[in-house]
């Protein structure tokens, strides 16, 4: 998701938003004369490294997910 802004925001918080791209990873885009200039990282990082946890997204044990019967559920047609 590309931040837009005006130099004037750019200027009051250069340092906040150069944290702000390096942290997400996310380019900020600024308009100016009609023209679009571009804060991006120069070596995009992965997607698999942004990925934050969620520990509380499984309730009860994940190893019971391991051992379910799907059989009845499975269609090979669809």
């Amino acid at each position: 998701m590309t931040l837009e802004i005006t130099p004037t925001e750019l200027r009051k918080n250069i340092y906040k938003l150069l944290d702000q791209v390096l942290e997400s990873g996310n380019p900020i885009e600024i308009k100016r004369k009609g023209k679009r200039l571009l804060i991006t990282l120069s070596e995009p990082e992965s997607k698999l490294e942004r990925l934050e946890s969620h520990p509380d997204c499984i309730v009860g044990d994940p190893e019971d997910f391991v051992h379910m019967d799907w059989s009845e559920e499975w269609n090979p047609k669809i």
